[in-house]
């Protein structure tokens, strides 16, 4: 493999999602990395502890005695291997660990010892988070945004992604952003979103330009929390309002969190499992707004939700949830969008069908 310099060119490997190898341990790997990152540690969770406590009782010299005592022979051996499979399937890749400092020279030397020389990412981890940081904030003050709003149902993902410039931040959440938008694979950590927040939005800048258009959000999706900067300017971003009719917006609920969840837990759990645990899933997320939707209200969707999944279950038939997500949309999200809209204080672009909406949009794409 031909030597390739360590590199401090950050925005280069994100806008080309340049493979990463992070040495870090996998606690600290968890915590949160970068989107075409990958963990191969130097040291494990409990290595690296044991490393730490030795570093604030002995010192730094005794400290790397310790780790390479620790990490020795067939464990040292592993670790090398799994490097250099890192290396074969990403030879255009880099390493990095906290800092760019002792964790990466050393990985650099153990691999360059075992014949190959692999570059490294100055300044490590920390550095890249600081860029990605310090560039979502200069983002979010200078870029233009235009929001695409509308009710609950209404299918404003799909369209988002036929609009010119993009950035899907429920998609950079996993999650749908109501009570009924957990996805059957967890959310990432808030790090992990706003790295691929500050991420998407470099693409989006650098490789397409023009306005960026989001979709409407509260401040969090999930668990996942959108910068408070981000939030203010897109209380106050020109809005594209998506309208369509009732019949419309109950297919795509059922589309999306019936048929589609369903699908899901089954490919994730198998039939007779995934089918408890997506009812489980549809009678949760009614359970967790019990205390907004009041008792009485409550009470007759879950019983209308209940004899829905009992029909499915029965015959296969989903008829039956046509009547708890109507009443869903008409009794309890309507009346809180049409409150939220009132409060927006961007100028309404646009209003119409989905048809409408990418048509204007692109419309007035700049060449």
């Amino acid at each position: 493999m031909a030597s390739r310099p360590d590199t401090d060119d950050y925005l280069n490997l994100f806008l080309n999602d340049v493979p990463l190898m992070d040495v870090r341990a996998p606690v600290e790997f968890a915590k949160g990395s970068f989107p075409s990152a990958e963990n191969a540690p130097l040291m494990n969770d409990e290595e690296r502890h044991r490393v730490g406590i030795c570093y604030k009782e002995k010192g730094q010299d005794k400290a790397i005695e310790l780790g390479h005592q620790l990490v020795s022979g067939d464990i040292k051996a592993q670790r090398i291997e799994a490097w250099k499979r890192f290396m074969a399937r990403h030879p255009e890749g880099y390493l990095f660990c906290f800092r760019g400092g002792l964790r990466s020279r050393l990985t650099q030397q153990w691999i360059r010892d075992s014949g190959i020389d692999y570059p490294l990412v100055k300044g490590g981890y920390k550095a890249l988070r600081r860029f990605l940081i310090d560039s979502l904030e200069a983002q979010i003050e200078s870029g233009q945004f235009r929001i695409l709003s509308g009710r609950t149902g209404t299918g404003k993902t799909r369209v988002l992604m036929q609009l010119p410039n993009p950035v899907d931040l429920e998609g950079l959440a996993n999650h749908r952003g109501s009570s009924f938008g957990r996805q059957v694979t967890p959310q990432p950590s808030q790090i992990d979103f706003e790295n691929r927040l500050a991420v998407a939005m470099l693409k989006a800048r650098h490789q397409v330009g023009g306005p960026i258009y989001l979709e409407d959000e509260s401040r969090l999706i999930g668990r996942c929390a959108l910068p408070e900067t981000l939030r203010a300017r897109m209380s106050e971003s020109p809005l594209l309002i998506l309208e369509q009719a009732m019949e419309e917006r109950i297919a795509i609920i059922r589309a999306d969190y019936v048929e589609g969840m369903l699908a899901s837990y089954r490919a994730r759990d198998g039939e007779d499992a995934g089918w408890l645990n997506f009812r489980d899933y549809l009678l949760s997320a009614i359970d967790r707004i019990r205390k907004r939707l009041g008792g009485e209200r409550y009470q007759k969707l879950r019983n209308l939700m209940l004899q829905a999944l009992d029909q499915q279950e029965a015959n296969g038939s989903l008829e039956g949830h046509h009547g708890w997500i109507e009443a869903l949309l008409t009794d309890y999200y309507d009346p809180m969008y049409d409150y939220q809209l009132t409060q927006k204080q961007g100028e309404i672009l646009v209003r119409g069908g989905p048809e409408v909406i990418t048509e204007w949009a692109r419309s007035r794409t700049s060449t």
